[in-house]
């Protein structure tokens, strides 16, 4: 494994708790963890973290030159000494100008209808699990602050209790009361600003309980309704763990795959006893009665037809690390439907109940997904189409990660999307809003007595622990501020550290814009990746005008 993945980073500080993965997360990220890996430090100190640690006292080196293996760690960045593309807001190409707090992340997604973001990320799909429900203030409020789309995902309203779906009618259920789904949605719009978006997500048994009709009905084009194919971290769809038999009759007798079935007398007998502890719920998969790609291509067609005919006017589409052939149609459906975005979702990592070793060994990593997204838009793009816009998402966590997902499916990729990271915010600030307002520690869903080391460190108080508070209140008022969860506050403190890290390296490339970022900012750390990924070796990028220059 790379050295930059070790578990101590001593430049910047930081450590991690467990075995780390390529996104630089742990591979077991808890809710409860007193720190402190880079993206959690980073959700309290922000910009700070770009830079090594001790100024004045160190000098640092970096370790990330021997590249191993085809990921996104053996991408490298290209700078350039001269020039600068995608200057806005009248600047001149003045050095005074090209200074990166210049640089705009602003950009947009979408065909009939555009979609703007302040910076190129958004939240993956957080569904049902007891992560997403626990921590959604955090989520959605610092999603909506910072201007990116949040992905409502499967099945919030089948598993809601309080939730009532009436009989079904042309074999879709009547959703008469969605508590937890409006909750999820108004929360997020209560603090929109025109930037951003909420997406709600559709599986299977979403569709056959009717959240679509729902959802238009009720917020109209407020809401952008979001098809779904699989899972990026495994392919049976989205799991819970409940730990109590009348919930997981509940869920049964909504329709769910329950397991083991809490339906059978031994089974009841085996959890009274205690040798069964709790039930997995899951969902059904997609398309098992389509054996062609023609069937699944009309059946896809006459459900986004379907969607805009209720009155959807934006519709987006996210798939996982399946083969070629569904990728190749996730692209082609998705651009000859004219959908607004399509999420290409590499295998690695869940937020629910995702099988371990389904997510060590299913699917195709997402480097090499994403390499043939960008070589099967390009082969649809020559023959005049307009390909759809694509996010992509797959164990990115940090500010490189965005940089190069973006350069290496330039020019169809306008965000990415990150799952894991964004959740370590949410957890931080809801243990130190806990912790220092121990009235509050249940209903912020909070895991901490007291403040550790690590937090003390930093600070004792929310206007001292977290760098971006003092942005937060002069833009939201003092009174406002006391209706922001912590998590919220450290979610919108991580994605400023990520948005300048990004200024920083895009103005290294000479690109003020992100409409510029091309396949030419990034090279190959090695012979391997080059050629899965048909991004060139550093040695050879630029070699015959380097010779040029030589020889003139």
């Amino acid at each position: 494994m790379e050295m930059r993945f070790s578990k101590g980073n001593d430049a910047l500080g930081t450590k991690n708790r467990g075995n780390v993965c390529e996104s630089s997360l742990c591979t077991l990220c808890r809710a409860d963890c007193n720190g402190k890996c880079e993206t959690w430090l980073s959700s309290m100190v922000g910009r700070k973290l770009l830079y090594p640690r001790s100024y004045g006292l160190v000098t640092a080196g970096a370790n990330n030159t021997n590249h191993v293996g085809v990921s996104y760690n053996s991408l490298r960045i290209q700078g350039y000494a001269y020039g600068s593309a995608g200057l806005t807001h009248g600047m001149t190409n003045s050095p005074d100008d090209c200074v990166f707090p210049n640089v705009s992340l602003e950009t947009e997604f979408g065909s009939r209808i555009k979609t703007k973001i302040r910076m190129p990320m958004m939240t993956g799909a957080l569904g049902s699990t007891l992560i997403a429900e626990k921590y959604w203030d955090s989520f959605a409020i610092g999603g909506a602050l910072i201007g990116i789309p949040v992905v409502i995902g499967e099945n919030v309203v089948g598993v809601d209790k309080n939730s009532e779906i009436g009989p079904q009618t042309d074999k879709k259920g009547k959703i008469v009361k969605a508590p937890e789904l409006d909750r999820r949605i108004e929360t997020y719009l209560r603090y929109f600003n025109g930037f951003g978006a909420i997406i709600v997500q559709l599986n299977v048994e979403d569709t056959r309980n009717g959240v679509a009709e729902y959802v238009v009905d009720k917020y109209g084009n407020k809401c952008i309704i979001e098809l779904k194919w699989g899972q990026g971290a495994k392919n049976i769809g989205g799991e819970i763990q409940v730990r109590s038999l009348e919930y997981a009759m509940f869920l049964k007798e909504r329709g769910y795959v329950v397991d083991p079935d809490p339906s059978l007398p031994e089974v009841q007998q085996g959890f009274e006893q205690g040798a069964i502890k709790s039930f997995a719920r899951h969902s059904r998969l997609g398309a098992t009665n389509f054996d062609t790609v023609s069937k699944v291509q009309e059946d896809f067609m006459n459900t986004v037809e379907y969607l805009r005919g209720i009155g959807f006017e934006r519709i987006t589409l996210k798939t996982g690390s399946y083969g070629m052939e569904e990728l190749a149609m996730a692209i082609k459906f998705a651009t000859d439907a004219e959908l607004d975005l399509l999420t290409i979702d590499g295998s690695g990592g869940g937020t629910g109940m995702s099988p371990w070793n389904m997510m060590q060994s299913w699917g195709v990593p997402s480097i090499i997904l994403h390499s043939k997204a960008h070589e099967y838009a390009s082969i649809l793009s020559a023959k005049g189409k307009n390909v759809v816009d694509m996010s992509f998402a797959g164990g990115f966590a940090l500010e490189d990660h965005i940089f190069k997902s973006l350069a290496l499916g330039a020019p169809y990729t306008k965000l990415i999307c990150m799952g894991r990271a964004i959740m370590i915010p949410g957890f931080l600030g809801a243990n130190i809003e806990g912790a220092i307002n121990p009235e509050q520690r249940a209903g912020v869903n909070g895991n901490w007595n007291e403040l550790p080391k690590t937090v003390l460190e930093v600070g004792k108080t929310a206007d001292e622990i977290f760098v971006g508070y003092h942005d937060l209140k002069k833009k939201m008022g003092k009174e406002e501020m006391k209706n922001i969860p912590y998590g919220a506050i450290a979610f919108y403190t991580l994605a400023d550290k990520l948005g300048c890290g990004l200024q920083q390296l895009m103005a290294g490339a000479r690109k003020f814009s992100l409409n510029q970022i091309t396949r030419q900012e990034i090279f190959s750390g090695n012979r391997e990746t080059a050629i899965e990924t048909g991004i060139p070796h550093v040695s050879d990028v630029n070699n015959e005008s380097a010779k040029k220059i030589l020889n003139s």
